[in-house]
């Protein structure tokens, strides 16, 4: 029996439709008003690529798609849409340039004073990541980033300043993106300048120590500075089926799975999990927590808010362990699954099992940040003779997504709304290419640095205007 899809989609009111940017993907003017150097500006590569002393000129990023000046034209994009939310983030950087001033960059204040602004305009409620892969560079290579416990301190100015000023204008906010991938992407995740290949565990974990820390003692300032906001965590979810039925296999999923339940416990929970000291003690991990650090991490999130875009498999045989293409924190290929242009498989089906073991760990409530297709895409004339994009592709790959949040909103699941990763082109972290495009806006610009920045609406940005129109309605008639 094919259980993908049973039910009637049936959204709930007040259902937070919108899309998903960072700023280091998008805004560009590295240079500008004020901005520091972040450790994207010398990471030409990606998450996974090589770092340089100083930005290079085939650093995409450098200019994005060119957001900060643009930034009018692509929010009155997104309200025509209808989008209910938008998530994006500030840079560290705009804010305070090396991370560890006394007094923020007053011109860096005032950009997303304007972006929040235009977004309220239109009656879009923005939700705010504080620290989205992206670490003032000085803190990454004097202090190592978040190796040292001096980055809870700069950390916490920067979101006490953020929440200070923006306390009319932004009711959500998450502290960090996909706080578990600075596992396997230290430096971008958590600013760590030490080579990955010769980062201790035992450093690592501390770092991520000074993170959760950070994270707590965030959410006890938001609820104290910001009554009525919401803030939650974010984390990478990858769920991990066994290869095959074999016990040991069943064992190496609840394993690999542990390690990114850990990041979500600790933030609902408000504790280290059993699991983890385990995992320590037989490594010979030993956190350095300082006093009070174990009542901090007792102020919990007010939700749950998570990525997804694939599922993988686990298993005990070294010999059936290699690894799939493209994902951050490994796992082996599903022998079931189609993959994109860039080897990550997809599972729509995955999603709804995310939805249901999160919300049956924690009973919070859920929000997916980050779902999207990442596809080479073709400008091409439309009917009108405008250019578009025909992306039936990234339509049905978020219409079978959708559908699957349907379905675990009919399990009972609660899921305060959902926003598309990159509504419009950006510049990937993981590649560092605009190539890989998620966006329902087509951006004219290229790896080779040419194109006019020109927007165009492709065919999925009026798909999604009609799923939102609809609150989801829409999505039973595709089938």
């Amino acid at each position: 029996m094919n259980h993908a899809t049973r039910t009637k989609p049936a959204f709930p009111e007040g259902f937070l439709w919108g899309g998903a940017v960072a700023a280091n993907q998008l805004e560009g003017a590295y240079n500008e008003g004020g901005k520091g150097l972040s450790t994207q500006d010398v990471a030409p590569r990606g998450i996974m690529g090589p770092i340089t002393e100083a930005p290079t000129a085939d650093n995409m990023k450098l200019i994005g798609i060119d957001f900060y000046h643009r930034y009018k034209e692509d929010i009155k994009l997104f309200a025509e849409m209808g989008f209910k939310v938008f998530r994006t983030s500030i840079a560290w950087a705009r804010i305070f340039p090396n991370g560890d001033e006394l007094e923020p960059n007053e011109e860096g204040l005032q950009f997303y004073d304007n972006v929040f602004d235009e977004c309220r305009k239109y009656g879009i409620e923005p939700l705010v990541t504080i620290s989205h892969y992206e670490t003032p560079l000085h803190l990454s290579k004097t202090y190592d980033g978040w190796v040292n416990r001096k980055l809870i301190d700069y950390y916490l100015r920067f979101a006490e300043t953020v929440f200070k000023r923006y306390k009319d204008k932004v009711n959500y906010w998450l502290t960090f993106n996909e706080i578990n991938s600075i596992l396997e992407a230290p430096f971008l995740s958590g600013g760590i300048y030490t080579p990955k290949e010769q980062l201790r565990k035992q450093d690592l974990y501390q770092a991520v120590h000074h993170e959760l820390v950070a994270s707590a003692a965030a959410v006890k300032l938001c609820h104290e500075l910001i009554p009525g906001a919401q803030i939650g965590c974010m984390i990478l979810s990858m769920p991990a089926y066994p290869l095959t039925p074999h016990p040991d296999d069943v064992i190496a999923a609840m394993e690999f799975e542990h390690k990114n339940y850990f990041f979500g416990d600790v933030h609902a929970r408000g504790r280290y999990p059993g699991y983890m000291k385990r995992y320590f003690r037989e490594r010979g991990i030993t956190i350095q927590m300082e006093p009070g650090d174990e009542d901090i991490l007792k102020h919990t999130v007010d939700f749950i808010s998570f990525s997804y875009y694939m599922s993988v498999c686990q298993t005990a045989d070294p010999a059936k362990a290699q690894a799939g293409r493209g994902n951050i924190i490994g796992g082996v290929p599903n022998p079931f699954l189609a993959e994109s242009d860039w080897g990550w498989q997809i599972d729509p089906q995955g999603l709804r099992v995310v939805l249901n073991a999160f919300y049956d760990r924690y009973q919070k409530p859920l929000f997916i940040v980050e779902n999207g297709l990442g596809a080479v895409d073709e400008l091409v004339a439309g009917d009108d003779g405008v250019p578009t994009v025909k992306d039936d592709y990234r339509i049905a790959y978020l219409r079978d997504h959708l559908l699957q949040v349907a379905e675990a909103l009919e399990d009972g699941v609660e899921i305060m709304g959902f926003t598309s990763w990159g509504c419009i082109d950006l510049v990937s972290a993981t590649s560092a290419q605009l190539k890989k495009r998620y966006g329902f806006i087509y951006v004219d610009r290229h790896d080779d640095g040419s194109g006019t920045l020109e927007r165009y609406r492709k065919q999925s940005f009026y798909w999604y205007k009609d799923v939102i129109a609809t609150n989801g309605a829409s999505l039973s008639e595709q089938r």
